[in-house]
């Protein structure tokens, strides 16, 4: 075990963490010239097509040290975006150490502070690795200083390097094996294993990473798994080097895969403790907080006879991504969907375009939505995902919506315009710090403000050089209404949306606007509106289609143009009545998509 080691490789987005586990498993021999490419771990089209990872990947390396003992190295990639962070904390979970890696031109960002205090949090020994340094603009002594002035790590240690070029592995290496600590366990006690992540194989069922922390597991072992109570049998056992290599056994301090048949996904639980089967009275190990779904949007199939596949879909998806929930749900204008929790707008966008992707579905995803409490006057609490659910106003004591603390870094030059964002999304500044001609600036925000767009408008303001991450701080008391859309009288509750009282008319106004632009004109004129409750805040109409009944009069007395008129109002009148607005699908997705 003291020639094991397991760490994880941390970063804000684009500081190279990919790059780098390239270089390592390059240099280390785990694939051939051939079989290199770039980003080997990241698996999914998706992940390399936005040059971002998405999914924690494991591989084990051997490397021969130069005081010639050899080492086994297991090597996590994980995600650098803010949606991802739950990922980031299981892997640090299965290891004793960590690479924090820090662009030489860009120097300390939000994500990388963020993703230093979790891997301080699971007691990490911490080696900064300093990227980029053949780039022009690389500040090599200036991004130490601001590791030490930021964060607080001492810089004796931090290896300068260059993933892209291959400048520094070796050295990268050699700190590996002296400065980051073997794992801790006991090969003689019985089996104790922490299931870190699991994959989904048409072929093979589930493939589950597991750390092993106590004991020896053996292929043909029986196990039971903890939180589920559910026994299998190990039919297969090995580690991933990068491909998959099946071994006899995964001995204590070791990462790598169990495959036991398992077919059904609600067995299989992220953070869950394996032991051998007849080990009855076994302590489960601490396993990871429960994550929290954020963003809320509904997922409709436009075909509706594709719900049971887009079910299954779901089903799927939610083994290999233990992120997000997933209810049904049903839609008067929409018909059967399902509504799904994630942890924010990347996660969401990622989801959809897989299950457009693995599973071929045409799918429309309702405006995405924060979780709201709705306190009743009768003293209960209820939880509010769907504006569609939101209780009878009378009822209603007060709402608390969530809130979040927002970390922004960026160059003094835009500081203006960012204060200005802020401020006009309802922001509290908390504190506002200078390392340099960079800013820090802490502010507390609504999460509902910020889930929309607010991450484009600061790389557009600040042109691309702002860094920002948030965490959850709670629930406040706020004015939040429910704003309903009426076409031709009739709620339609995939439009209706929730949003405080000071910007619910305008944002009302934008959506009326937009309806008109969107639905077809009938026989007779439709109009849209916007409604808190029973008061009327935004009024569109759309003009009916006319014919020109006084086509056929040539002359004459004015009074036959006149009574063939009349009739045709009242025509028009009597459709209206009975008329139904016909909504196409297509205005729902361009509605929805182009919220705010």
């Amino acid at each position: 075990m003291k020639n094991i080691r397991n760490f994880a490789i941390i970063a804000h987005i684009d500081h190279g963490k990919s790059t780098l586990a390239d270089r390592l498993i390059e240099y280390c021999g785990g694939l051939n010239s051939r079989e290199m490419k770039s980003q080997v771990l990241d698996s999914m089209d998706i992940e390399r097509e936005r040059g971002i990872t998405i999914k924690a990947q494991t591989v084990r390396l051997k490397y021969k040290a130069k005081d010639g003992q050899s080492y086994i190295l297991n090597l996590l990639d994980t995600p650098g975006h803010v949606d991802f962070t739950y990922e980031v904390s299981r892997s640090l979970a299965a290891c004793e150490g960590s690479l924090l890696i820090v662009d030489a031109a860009q120097g300390v960002e939000a994500q990388t502070l963020a993703n230093t205090y979790l891997a301080t949090d699971a007691g990490h020994e911490i080696i900064p690795i300093l990227n980029k340094i053949d780039l022009p603009a690389a500040d090599v002594d200036g991004v130490k200083k601001q590791i030490e002035d930021i964060i607080g790590l001492d810089t004796t240690y931090a290896v300068s390097a260059s993933a892209k070029a291959g400048i520094g592995i070796e050295e990268i290496l050699e700190t590996i094996v002296k400065k980051l600590p073997g794992p801790v366990g006991d090969e003689t006690a019985s089996v104790k294993a922490l299931l870190i992540d699991s994959q989904y194989d048409q072929y093979m069922g589930v493939i589950t990473l597991v750390r092993i922390v106590n004991g020896v597991l053996k292929k043909g072992d029986a196990i039971r798994l903890m939180a589920t109570k559910s026994a299998y049998k190990v039919d297969r056992i090995g580690v991933f080097l990068p491909k998959m290599t099946d071994t006899k056994e995964l001995r204590a301090g070791e990462i790598g895969f169990i495959i036991t048949g398992m077919k059904n996904v609600a067995d299989c639980r992220v953070g869950d403790t394996i032991v051998l089967e007849k080990d009855e009275d076994a302590i489960p190990l601490p396993g990871f907080r429960k994550v929290e779904p954020v963003v809320f949007s509904s997922l409709f199939p436009i075909d509706a006879s594709d719900y049971p596949l887009l079910k299954e879909a779901i089903e799927k998806l939610s083994l290999n991504d233990a992120s997000f929930a997933y209810e049904p749900e049903q839609s008067t204008a929409l018909g059967f969907g399902i509504r799904c929790g994630f942890l924010g707008l990347l996660h969401m966008e990622v989801i959809q375009e897989r299950l457009a992707r693995e599973f071929d579905l045409d799918l429309i995803n309702t405006a995405p939505s924060v979780a709201y409490e709705i306190y009743l006057t009768k003293g209960t609490m209820i939880p509010l995902h769907n504006p569609a659910d939101y209780p009878d106003p009378t009822h209603i004591d007060y709402a608390k919506e969530p809130w979040v603390r927002v970390t922004i870094m960026l160059p003094d030059t835009y500081l203006g315009k960012v204060l200005e964002l802020c401020t006009q999304r309802r922001g509290i500044q908390e504190t506002l710090t200078y390392i340099g001609s960079r800013a820090m600036v802490v502010y507390k925000l609504p999460l509902n403000e910020i889930v929309f767009d607010f991450y484009d408008r600061l790389k557009s303001i600040t042109q691309g050089y702002a860094g920002f991450d948030y965490e959850p701080i709670g629930y406040e008391k706020s004015d939040l209404v429910r704003v309903s859309i009426l076409i031709n009288e009739e709620p339609v509750d995939a439009l209706s949306f929730m949003a405080h009282r000071s910007h619910a008319e305008a944002k009302g106004r934008r959506l009326c606007e937009r309806l008109k632009d969107l639905i077809p004109r009938h026989q007779f004129k439709i109009p849209i509106q916007a409604a808190i409750g029973g008061k009327v805040i935004a009024r569109e109409t759309i003009a009916a289609m006319r014919k020109d009944v006084t086509a056929k009069c040539y002359g004459g007395d004015i009074t036959r143009k006149k009574k063939l008129l009349e009739k045709q109002k009242k025509g028009k009148k009597k459709m209206r009545l009975f008329g139904k607005v016909e909504i196409p699908q297509s205005t729902f997705i361009k509605a929805l998509k182009s919220e705010d």
